[in-house]
């Protein structure tokens, strides 16, 4: 299941729909269950009709310099060994035109662990990646997108304050492959609600909040205070409540109800409310929070609702590994190779102390492909995950860069 998706949280997500995601989900939703359902694809699809979109190429002129402390970097290979060591060791990753068996992925990743934990300087570094490694880069331009993990106040009982529910997946919602059923239709899962014999669509984002589920409190995680908050962790597809009594609250995305997704930035500006150029997370909270009468309709303009599980760890990607702040990234599956080592140069924000961007600077770093989201289609797309906090929160609902992407394959030594 991917945590983007399950969609993540971006500009190309209120501009064009995120969804898909969740998604996430890519969304989104029905990638996002699908993942859900079936786990990520261990090896890539065929080859696209256009060719690879990784094509074999020496270092870029610049040497691999990295903006970050290396230990956040070595906590993103370990989660990535841990999913490639679940594979058979014949299982092919592909790489532009060269296939690689996932022992072999593994052994060189493991390799570069261990230069990176002797935190390596960039010469170093540099003369691993020449010497050691067979580099691959994106034909294209990429579009670089974020997402985050929101921090919500909230509370496990219902108050005066908390009167939003966030609900853990329903026991009568059912998840059904019709292509079992006729060889015909391509797998696609549809997600309806089981009433005596039969399979019914499932209540819509307004009839849920509206109180179709009811308040049984073995249905509710947990109490927030405001629907907005509710409503963007669901496009991001987790978050921590943070409960009153100083505790969190890990909760993860679970399932949706089936119905498609409405990106509700589109709508407004559709409707002449914000432009286009400014359309951001944070624009949008604020002009919700300009006009209130016009939240209900805003949020069910978009009927998808996701239902939520608490889990004891930060947020999991498709590949079922924990994600690490600004070094895990979500690309499409069918594209580029489950927990491969890649490279990012694109843009990241610098905020003043009232949390206002003042500039945008280069941002070059390592990342593993950790995750997957229903709005990051095709080679030309990626979702770097920021973590939580404001800046995280900032960057993801801001970025939205052209860069460059390139995949790693560090060689074992023989």
């Amino acid at each position: 299941m991917d945590f983007v998706g399950r969609n993540r949280f971006m500009i190309y997500f209120f501009k064009h729909g995120r969804q898909r995601a969740a998604g996430m989900p890519c969304l989104f939703f029905m990638v996002i269950m699908y993942a859900a359902l079936y786990g990520c694809a261990p090896s890539q699809k065929h080859t696209p009709a256009d060719g690879p979109a990784l094509e074999k190429n020496a270092p870029p002129p610049q040497a691999f310099t990295d903006d970050m402390y290396l230990d956040g970097l070595a906590a993103a290979v370990s989660q990535s060994l841990v999913y490639l060591k679940t594979l058979p060791d014949d299982r092919i990753l592909t790489f532009g035109a060269d296939s690689y068996p996932a022992s072999r992925v593994a052994h060189g990743l493991q390799d570069f662990l261990t230069l990176i934990r002797q935190q390596p300087d960039s010469a170093r570094l540099a003369d691993f990646i020449n010497s050691r490694c067979r580099v691959y880069r994106n034909r294209r331009a990429v579009l670089f997108t974020g997402y985050y993990e929101p921090l919500i106040p909230g509370s496990l009982q219902s108050n005066a304050q908390y009167t939003v529910p966030i609900y853990r997946k329903p026991d009568d919602l059912v998840t059904i492959d019709l292509s079992l059923f006729d060889p015909n239709i391509k797998k696609r899962p549809i997600t309806g609600r089981l009433t005596g014999t039969a399979v019914v669509p499932y209540p819509d984002r307004r009839q849920i909040s509206a109180g179709a589920l009811g308040r049984q409190p073995d249905d509710i995680l947990a109490w927030v205070a405001d629907p907005v908050d509710l409503f963007f962790m669901q496009v991001q597809g987790s978050g921590k409540i943070l409960l009153d009594d100083g505790s969190q609250l890990n909760l993860h995305y679970h399932a949706t109800n089936g119905h498609p997704y409405r990106s509700i930035g589109k709508l407004l500006i559709d409707e002449n409310k914000i432009p286009r150029p400014e359309m951001s997370m944070q624009r949008l909270r604020r002009y919700m929070a300009e006009h209130p009468e016009e939240t209900a309709r805003i949020l069910n303009h978009n009927p998808s609702y996701v239902f939520f599980k608490n889990e004891p760890d930060g947020p999991r990607g498709c590949l079922n590994v924990p994600l690490t702040a600004g070094r895990s990234i979500a690309t499409d599956r069918t594209r580029y190779p489950p927990a491969a080592l890649a490279y990012i140069i694109t843009q990241k924000p610098e905020i003043d102390g009232n949390g206002a961007i003042v500039n945008w600077r280069e941002c070059r770093r390592f990342v593993l492909n950790q995750d997957t989201g229903g709005a990051i289609k095709g080679a030309a797309r990626a979702d770097l995950f920021w973590g939580n906090g404001r800046y995280a929160e900032i960057a993801a609902g801001h970025m939205q860069h052209k860069g460059q992407l390139f995949f790693i394959v560090p060689l074992p030594q023989e």
